[in-house]
């Protein structure tokens, strides 16, 4: 280990130059405006903070987040920021400690939060983060300064082993998982939870992992502390599901299910009475399914939440789905579109009557790429009107209609209804029956645009499917514009993007030409939780209704020749979409099979 023995600006500046991070111009501009900089970041902590009423530890101000916060380019890698993870990093093998990106996904709550009060965590920057076989790994920020973790072996008599990770990871820690741990053994104790009911959309405003205090309910915190976790990991859906002894919550995050925590079975009921209080559900009522919606706001924009509830064997389980503004409404051209395929979607939008349909199984992205569209075709001159079971995210430029079977509004019956209120756009959210899609046909064919969905795992099948539901062909030939059947690939991590050759068996199983072919993967990284992949994008297939498919519907012609004349036509199918992504080393071999089949 080095023989420093403070974390310094002035110790990290020559580090970092050795290293050949930083310029000489660069070392020189922070160490001059050090003190200046450390000001600012010390008055943007006290306003964190001013809204806090209880006592807030004092944080001081790190050399490397004084660094980061210059937001200096890499010389190596001028388009890489010099950020806190790399500076802590270097540090890292400066010193002989291995450097941990701290993943809040594969902790264990007992682990991070049996060992240290929160206050000793906090004012020192360290916290457990492994146990096995009787060592305690514990992350810490100093590398010089020791002597709490030889407290912690003191007085827990249990052998250590050091990790370096960054002040901002082990604060983050600190917030989420004691404050959530407190909050559910409190809850456990007192198993209560009261609110009053809001009106039909009812906002809920958070007030923050740093602003809970002792006197509010535990059971209240401990799901204010959940939601915030769900939004800082990108989470799509939250989990909360009863089993016989505990119950456990688990995040769905780019598709894909994790673990989080497990909760004591108490505290379970008083966790689902307060979501269902606050998504306008009666709490009373434990045997039927259930749904509702909360509206709440994070980082300064608001965020639809849709709940539902399900009793099973061992309690009510609850879903809650996370409707993100940045993700559901999207620029079209960022979803994911070839440009044949953008071409043709936008061509069908510009028409002014018509029926557009989006077709997938759950989860492949409809919903984004019809709020897409209507976002894209929302201007004061049209009138746009949606059905949906239920309103996947209240906005404010559309007329939203949600389904309520149990007193008579349907699909159908809305529809109805509101050709009556002067409509230019109608959005269907989905096509179930033969009234429905009759109605929509006539809406189409009176000089309306229709957008909708159907549930078929292919663009031609979804001809089949319309003559299923007893359209003649000649209405199909005169109302639908195009068809667009879609998929949801996760892209690979750019930050441990790897290479190999594709092989010859799978190349075989792709159906392909048989050469060799250079494919990406993800090799696992902290930014990625070692899944090797972030974020996902859509695969489309479109197929417009030409003049050839009108000939072949009149002729009662079925999927198979309808699908050959798509394709000699140009249309590309849902693999060819998702084998083109491989080798353009936007996703991998084994997500595009996962997907495609």
């Amino acid at each position: 280990m080095t023989k420093n023995k403070n974390l310094t600006v002035d110790y990290l500046a020559n580090l970092l130059k050795e290293k050949k991070l930083l310029t000489d111009e660069q070392k020189q501009e922070l160490l001059i405006k050090e003190d200046v900089q450390r000001a600012k970041l010390k008055k943007l902590q006290d306003s964190f903070y001013s809204s806090k009423k209880s006592q807030t530890i004092y944080e001081t101000i790190s050399p490397a987040e004084i660094i980061a916060s210059f937001n200096f380019e890499t010389v190596s890698s001028p388009q890489k920021k010099l950020t806190e993870d790399i500076i802590t990093e270097v540090i890292a093998g400066d010193v002989g400690i291995p450097y941990k990106k701290i993943d809040p996904l594969k902790l264990d709550l007992d682990v991070v939060t049996a060992y240290i009060p929160r206050p000793f965590a906090q004012r020192h920057l360290i916290i457990p983060i492994e146990e096995n076989e009787g060592v305690l790994t514990v992350a810490i920020a100093d590398p010089f300064n020791l002597e709490p973790v030889e407290n912690l072996k003191r007085t827990k008599k249990i052998d250590v082993n050091l990790v370096l990770s960054s002040k901002t990871d082990i604060l983050r820690i600190v917030r989420e998982f004691y404050g959530f741990r407190y909050s559910v053994v409190a809850a456990e104790k007192e198993s209560s939870s009261s609110s009053q009911l809001g009106n039909l959309e009812q906002y809920v405003k958070l007030k923050g992992t740093t602003d809970i205090e002792a006197t509010d309910k535990h059971i209240v915190n401990a799901v204010e502390y959940l939601l915030y976790y769900a939004y800082e990991q990108r989470a799509s859906d939250i989990h909360i599901e009863p089993k016989r002894e505990k119950s456990y919550v688990r995040l769905r995050i780019d598709g894909v299910l994790h673990h989080i925590h497990t909760i004591p079975k108490a505290v379970h009921p008083s966790m689902i009475s307060r979501i269902k209080m606050l998504s306008r559900m009666d709490i009373a009522e434990k045997r039927r399914p259930q749904d509702g919606r909360i509206k709440t706001s994070y980082r300064g924009k608001d965020v639809e939440l849709r709940v539902s509830t399900l009793p099973t064997a061992f309690g009510e389980k609850i879903v809650i789905r996370i409707f993100d503004p940045d993700i559901l409404f999207q620029e079209l051209k960022d979803l994911g579109f070839y440009p044949r395929e953008y071409d043709l979607f936008s061509s069908f939008l510009k028409k002014t009557y018509g029926i557009i349909l989006v077709t997938g199984p759950t989860g492949s992205g409809k919903t984004t790429t019809l709020y897409s569209a209507l976002k894209f075709l929302s201007t004061p001159e049209v009138n746009i009107i949606t059905i949906e079971d239920p309103i996947e995210m209240v906005v404010e430029e559309f007329n939203q209609v949600g389904v309520m079977p149990q007193i008579g509004v349907d699909f159908a019956g809305s529809l109805r209804t509101i050709l009556r209120q002067d409509p230019d756009i109608i959005m269907v959210g989905e096509i179930r029956d033969s009234e429905t899609v009759n109605n929509a046909v006539q809406a189409a064919l009176t000089g309306h645009l229709v957008l909708s969905t159907l549930h078929t795992n292919d663009a031609p099948s979804s001809i089949t499917r319309l003559l299923d539901l007893g359209v003649p062909a000649f209405l199909i030939s005169s109302s639908v514009l195009g068809i667009v059947a879609q998929r949801l690939v996760r892209k690979i991590c750019d930050q441990c993007k790897k290479e190999r050759i594709l092989r010859p068996e799978e190349v075989g199983y792709l159906g392909i030409e048989k050469k060799a072919y250079n494919v990406f993967y993800g090799a696992g990284c902290a930014e990625c939780r070692g899944t090797g992949y972030k974020g996902r994008t859509g695969i489309y297939e479109i197929m417009p209704l030409s003049d050839n498919i009108h000939s072949l519907l009149s002729e009662a012609a079925d999927t198979v020749a309808i699908r050959r004349e798509a394709r000699a036509a140009g249309m590309i199918t849902l693999k060819e979409a998702a084998v083109k992504k491989m080798l353009e080393g936007v996703t991998t071999y084994e997500e595009v099979i996962s997907v495609t089949g």
